[in-house]
């Protein structure tokens, strides 16, 4: 055997694949959620001498590495154990693949050990073997360009703006159900044990309240949105939406922290389906913070005014920025279509209709 894996090596340009490993602090850690700042990626080597030796040639670009511009995460191909350093934060961290199926997702030789340097999409921009990061380390030393021009432009994400969905009175009836209703604590949807669950953790900090019961308001809201919103989508992204999941009104208060961290929307079994995810403000005027972020796409924000529509692609990395005064409103649909329904019945025996439950409940 020649010692290496059938598919070519990751070249410049090249968007990493998404892949999952385990960490100190997570068993399945996404590793897709980090994008948005540059990413050193080391494979370390099993031998402690050369492992200690790129450490050591890591520590002089170390004080560089703040979790905002830069991180890095070093992989060991063993599990953890006292020989391997503590996690340090800001900036570095260890994942675990033991296995070697994180090594093969990224076409790295058996026991090859490599740096990798990942622009803030993930996409492969410098490597070079484990024993020689001068250069490489050289070129982080030297700083790289912005993040929010990173292409060598100002970048934009591709996001779909539509005002005017909701007219003000609508907007306002709508905040005025979720007042009377209250909301309820928001959780996310994970898979765990084979199963997609409801998970309460530290995530997000919102509060929802469902309409799918009152029949007559989703009307309302269905054809609303099927005269403005879908025709945008069908115009921008040539993609017919047939389905709306979820008639939510939600509010990020920033009396509890008001916030949803980097996610995508499409991760789980039971979530599969959607295609994409709409913000639809209902009182863009009446609170600071709680705008939309892409970090894949650099750092600017993005607020729709109220009654108007944030539209984006479900697997765009993305969150809610922390609201700081007051609360916002928003109402949140995913669309679909018919391929979209044909993944959603196969995939929903694997949704756990138990309400959320904190994180490590069993």
């Amino acid at each position: 055997m020649s010692g290496r894996w059938t598919l070519p090596p990751l070249t410049t340009g090249e968007l990493v694949p998404e892949f999952k490993a385990a960490s100190r602090t997570n068993p399945n850690y996404h590793f897709s959620t980090v994008a948005g700042r540059y990413v050193l990626l080391a494979f370390m080597p099993r031998e402690a001498a050369r492992r200690d030796a790129a450490l050591a040639a890591f520590a002089s670009v170390r004080p560089l590495f703040d979790d905002r511009f830069l991180t890095a995460f070093f992989v060991a191909s063993h599990p953890d154990g006292p020989e391997i350093p503590a996690d340090q934060t800001p900036g570095q961290r260890w994942l675990f693949d033991p296995e070697g199926a994180v090594a093969r997702q990224l076409q790295l030789g058996q026991d090859e050990a490599v740096w990798l340097l990942l622009d803030p999409a993930l996409r492969l921009l410098d490597r070079a073997p484990i024993d020689r990061p001068e250069a490489l380390l050289a070129r982080i030393a030297a700083g790289l360009p912005p993040l929010d021009a990173y292409p060598g432009m100002v970048l934009v994400a591709p996001v779909l703006i539509v005002p005017r969905v909701f007219e003000p009175e609508f907007c306002r009836r709508l905040i005025d159900i979720y007042e009377a209703r209250g909301g309820l604590r928001s959780g996310v949807m994970r898979d765990i044990d084979g199963r997609t669950v409801g998970v309460l953790d530290g995530m997000k900090s919102r509060r929802d309240v469902n309409l799918e019961n009152d029949q007559a308001l989703r009307a309302e809201i269905k054809e609303r949105i099927a005269r403005t919103v879908l025709p945008m989508i069908g115009r921008a992204y040539q993609f017919r939406p047939t389905r709306i999941e979820r008639y939510l009104v939600s509010c990020y208060d920033a009396t509890e922290g008001g916030f949803f961290r980097p996610h995508r929307d499409n991760e789980a079994l039971a979530t599969a389906h959607r295609r994409f995810a709409c913000s639809i403000n209902l009182n863009s005027e009446e609170f600071d913070g709680g705008d939309l972020r892409f970090p894949e796409f650099g750092p600017r924000t993005y607020r729709p005014p109220t009654g108007g529509a944030v539209v984006f692609a479900c697997n765009l990395l993305h969150e809610a920025t922390p609201v700081t005064r007051g609360r916002r409103y928003a109402f949140l649909p995913f669309f679909y279509d018919e391929e979209g329904q044909r993944i959603r019945d196969r995939n929903i025996g694997f949704l756990d209709s138990a309400p959320a439950r904190a994180a490590g409940d069993r």
